[in-house]
């Protein structure tokens, strides 16, 4: 079978939009190239949204533990005469890409739709700035709002986090960090196609001799940029590639979706597996003939919509709205 014959037609505009996009840059060896490509989607996709009246949009610069500074983008509702539930949400680029306005539709559709505190949280890109720290960005953003939740108006006992990729994976990494480290239950996490397995030794769909968007060479390339020297150790954190982590206990209400086309299929199933085995409440969903970022890529398409449904439906339900 296939690529062509297998991918649900509904998405193949997405990679007919990519491709002209400029898509499809060797990061080892033209990554600013990729850097900027990144960026010009994302200001395409950003000038299509509206923002209602009311909700506000804002930028919190917070001050990290070693002195740089960390932006927190927020959408929120106008004048909120309670303390908001907060969505938390971590962009995706393979560690190496990516910027937190990339999270604007989720965020933007969380605060307007379930009337959250939506944060997309601006973290240091490999290689640059390796493991630990884009994930410590990641925490020390989510401490902030804890730490100042009246100021901010803001439930620190209602709070679900998300990321897509490799934000979907540094998203899990942060589940297990406010498990062992913050005396704080987080009502939910959503993993969209998460980048999870540091060994890059699951096999991809088996229909597909390699896979689309998000490659294994691109895969190996970002976790080698975030990984740094702890690259093909033994010892790497499970903090850092959750897909390592025999203990999931304790983490929150996880809702999972992955195509059938995505590099990460496999590693995504075994880790839903892990999560259910560990008494975790988990929805897990693959849709068949969608590749990797399809409901981004192709967010009109009938399963993406479905998908994106399934993502807020998750998050009402975690906030007792459904």
């Amino acid at each position: 079978m296939s690529k062509s014959s297998y991918i649900d037609p509904d998405l193949i505009p997405g990679l007919e939009r990519l491709a002209q996009a400029g898509a499809g840059f060797d990061l080892s060896k033209d990554l600013d190239s990729a850097r900027r490509a990144s960026q010009a989607r994302d200001d395409a996709l950003i000038s299509q949204l509206q923002v209602p009246d009311t909700i506000v949009q804002e930028i919190i610069p917070v001050t990290s533990a070693g002195g740089h500074i960390i932006d927190l983008r927020i959408f929120r509702p106008l004048n909120a005469p309670h303390p908001l539930p907060v969505f938390y949400w971590i962009h995706g680029g393979g560690f190496v890409l990516g910027a937190a306005r990339q999270g604007d539709a989720f965020t933007l559709r969380a605060a307007a739709a379930l009337g959250m505190y939506a944060v997309s949280v601006e973290y240091r890109l490999a290689p640059e700035t390796p493991y630990p720290g884009p994930l410590e960005d990641c925490y020390e953003g989510l401490a902030h709002l804890i730490d100042n939740a009246d100021a901010l108006n803001v439930d620190a006992e209602k709070i679900i986090i998300g990321g897509v990729s490799a934000g979907g994976g540094l998203c899990a990494g942060l589940g297990l960090l406010v498990r062992d480290r913050m005396d704080v239950s987080l009502l939910g996490q959503i993993l969209l196609y998460p980048m999870l397995d540091d060994t890059n030794i699951a096999a991809a769909a088996p229909t597909l001799p390699d896979t689309l968007v998000w490659t294994r060479a691109a895969n190996l390339f970002g976790w080698q940029s975030y990984l740094g020297d702890l690259y093909g150790a033994d010892n790497v954190p499970v903090y850092a590639a959750p897909a390592r982590a025999d203990d999931l206990t304790g983490l929150p209400p996880t809702y999972l979706p992955v195509g059938d086309l995505d590099l990460f299929l496999d590693e995504n199933m075994a880790y839903a597996r892990k999560l259910m085995q560990a008494g975790v409440p988990t929805h897990f969903h693959v849709f068949p003939g969608a590749y990797h970022g399809f409901n981004g890529f192709a967010a009109e398409a009938p399963v993406s919509v479905a998908c994106n449904a399934e993502i807020f439906d998750f998050a009402a339900k975690c906030l007792g709205q459904a």
